[in-house]
Formats: structure tokens, C-alpha cells, sequence
């Protein structure tokens, strides 16, 4: 019997790195933006170099520490919020099939109303005071993360409820030992959801009700036709928001589901 010669195992191919075609991305981006500008006026729209020189000055001159503190803080102090409204009752809706029946209805209807409404009801309320965006941020972040927890709950082990029915476990430990810790991840998905929306519409209250901060920055400059300064300001508040979600939620989401990945889930 003749031996049949086995080839040797072929090695994978090597592709581009991750972090080659993210900056052969951004570099596309950065020429199609300057074949974009090149034809109109500044004040129309800026080349990047002109955008890159406004966020220069920006910091330069520290303008942008106290503005973009502000909607920082605006935006956490309405996520937090909605997230200490939005989990309980995301909880209860989804624990009590009765109240999940009447209720459900509701939060379509909230989230089909736009940031601009709310924002428009805010000043009337509250005037041009913080209150105006962290209320926007609360409104518009509440249904994303009572709908992601109440469909979280729908992921609840039944042994476990009926384990929890047999020890006649109160109502509220039921939530806080079996549900809670089931609806995180699905908490966490709303959670990073409505703190972008939050950044998003915040610039939307404090251009209509603030005198104060990157929205209020945002529509001073475009009365001013600095349009370098306009985009330099969505760049600042983008890149903030983007290095808060990669250097504190999604960390902070690993660190409390790394059970997950030794687990083999």
C-alpha cells in the first residue's frame, strides 16, 4: 500500500491590521472632505484644516473646558436619572404581566415624540436653566431603557421564579435577587443607547433653552457664519462621548459580565 503524501496545513492568510484600514477610513474621509470644500466658501463649508485650526483655538484659549463640562454634566445627570426611573419600572412592567398589558402602549407614544417638542415644553417650564436639557436627556433616554429592561425580563430563567415562588421570597427581593442581575445586559444595551441619543438631543435643548454650553456654542457660531467653529464643536463633543463609551461603559459592562466568557456563554 502506497503512502498518499499529505500537504502541509496551509496558513491563514494575514490580512490588513484593524488599525491600518481605520486610518485608511479616516483618510478617505479627511479627501473626500477637502474635495468637498474646496469648491464652496468657507463660511459654507470649511476645509479641515480650517475646522482642525478652530479646534486648536478652542482648547488654545480654553473656551471649550467650561461649555463642554456643562453639557457633560447635563447629559449625565439625565442619563442617571432615567436610569434610576427607567430600571424599577422596567422591572415592575416586566414582573407583573397585568401592569405590562395596561402600560403597553405608553411607550411607543414616548418615544415617538421628538427631542424638539420636549425640548419647547422644557423651556416653558423651566427657562433657560440646566433643568432644560437634563430634562430632554431624561425624557428622551427613559423609554429606550424600560424597553431593553422590560424585554430583558423575559430572559428570566422560569426555574428560578418558581424556586423563588417555593421559599415564598417577598416581591422585591424576587426583582432585586432574580430579575435584576438577568435584564443587565439588556440594561446595558438601553444604557448605551439613550446616552448617545442623550448626547444627541441635549445639543438640540441647550440651542433652544440654555445660554450655556456646546449647543448653546453651536448655534452662536452659525449666527456668526463661523462654520469651522460649528463643526468643531460637534467634533469636540463627538470624540468626548465616543471615549467615555470606550473608556468607562463598555469596561465597566466587561467587568460585570467576564463571568460570561469564563462561563463559555
Amino acid at each position: 500500500m502506497t503512502d498518499v503524501a499529505v500537504p502541509p496545513p496551509r496558513k491563514p492568510a494575514k490580512g490588513v491590521p484593524l488599525v491600518i484600514q481605520r486610518i485608511a477610513l479616516a483618510g478617505g474621509f479627511l479627501l473626500l472632505w477637502q474635495i468637498a470644500a474646496s469648491g464652496v466658501p468657507s463660511y459654507v463649508f470649511p476645509r479641515p484644516a480650517a475646522t482642525w485650526a478652530a479646534i486648536e483655538h478652542l482648547f488654545t484659549t480654553g473656551v471649550v473646558w467650561g461649555h463642554l463640562g456643562a453639557t457633560l454634566y447635563r447629559i449625565v445627570v439625565g442619563f442617571l436619572l432615567a436610569a434610576a426611573i427607567g430600571v424599577p419600572i422596567g422591572l415592575l412592567l416586566g414582573s407583573s404581566r397585568r401592569l405590562g398589558t395596561f402600560f403597553s402602549p405608553v411607550l411607543p407614544v414616548m418615544n415617538s415624540v421628538s427631542s424638539a417638542i420636549w425640548s419647547l415644553m422644557a423651556v416653558v417650564w423651566f427657562g433657560l436653566s440646566d433643568a432644560t436639557p437634563i430634562f430632554v436627556v431624561l425624557t428622551t433616554g427613559l423609554p429606550l431603557i424600560i424597553t431593553n429592561v422590560w424585554q430583558g425580563t423575559k430572559n428570566v430563567n422560569a426555574d428560578w421564579l418558581e424556586l423563588a415562588s417555593s421559599v415564598h421570597m417577598p416581591k422585591h427581593k424576587v426583582l432585586a435577587k432574580v430579575y435584576l442581575p438577568a435584564v443587565l445586559p439588556d440594561f446595558f444595551s438601553g444604557a448605551r443607547l439613550a446616552f448617545g441619543f442623550g448626547s444627541r438631543v441635549s445639543l438640540v435643548a441647550e440651542a433652544l433653552g440654555s445660554s450655556y454650553g456646546v449647543g448653546f456654542m453651536i448655534v452662536r457660531a452659525a449666527d456668526l457664519l463661523q462654520m469651522s467653529h460649528v463643526i468643531a464643536w460637534s467634533v469636540i463633543l463627538i470624540a468626548t462621548i465616543a471615549l467615555i463609551e470606550s473608556v468607562v461603559i463598555r469596561p465597566a459592562e466587561r467587568h460585570l459580565f467576564r463571568w460570561r466568557k469564563e462561563a463559555g456563554l
